[in-house]
């Protein structure tokens, strides 16, 4: 799969400085092509109802809008999926079809190769720099990391601390993109940010 795009935005309502439908529609104006609903802890109805709000935003700026680890909501929404593990990749994929772009979070080069190996389109490796968004998951890996992941083919997407100054290393080392979560959530101008980021993009490619 040829990523749609470089930048890839996270939801977290815990860090959000405002709606996240708000904020969606911040992240088309500014050239955002892609978005991931997280926001795990919420019921399954609200979440869904979420889902669906986000998805109007979507279709109105072109962005695809990916669910993490509900394969269902994703089918009911014409969505993509993201997966916490690579054991999750085949069920997503008899049920969403081929065409379906199906994500898996890594933390370390034995579950990018697990990813690669059940078929992923991309992955996320994290936390290549320490991050409130990630806690709990070790040390911050580096863009050392990046570079031998990307060796084994499947798309990395760099999450974890990706700030705009970090962009350039981060592609540099082999990353295909970069995954944001707290960088637009917490922005007090997400529109200005994420148009930043993408700029960043484009100057490391």
């Amino acid at each position: 799969m040829t990523l749609r795009a470089q930048l890839l935005v996270i939801t977290d309502r815990h860090q959000a400085r405002a709606e996240i439908e708000t904020i969606a529609d911040a992240v088309g104006r500014g050239g955002g092509r892609w978005l991931v609903l997280r926001d795990k802890d919420l019921a399954v109805a609200e979440r869904a109802s979420l889902g669906a709000r986000l998805t109007d935003i979507a279709r109105r700026h072109g962005m695809l809008l990916s669910i993490s680890a509900d394969i269902d909501l994703a089918h009911r929404l014409g969505a993509g999926v993201h997966l916490q593990s690579a054991a999750s990749v085949e069920a997503a994929r008899q049920l969403l079809g081929v065409g379906a772009v199906i994500g898996v979070s890594a933390h370390g080069q034995s579950e990018v190769a697990a990813a690669t190996a059940a078929g992923a389109d991309y992955v996320t490796l994290s936390p290549i720099f320490l991050t409130r968004s990630k806690p709990g998951y070790g040390p911050a890996l580096g863009p050392p990391a990046i570079a031998a992941a990307a060796k084994l083919g499947t798309p990395i997407l760099a999450l974890g601390g990706i700030a705009v100054e970090r962009v350039g290393p981060c592609l540099a080392a082999g990353a295909s993109g970069i995954a944001v979560t707290g960088e637009v959530m917490r922005s007090t101008d997400p529109c200005r940010t994420v148009g930043d980021l993408l700029a960043a993009c484009k100057a490391a490619t």
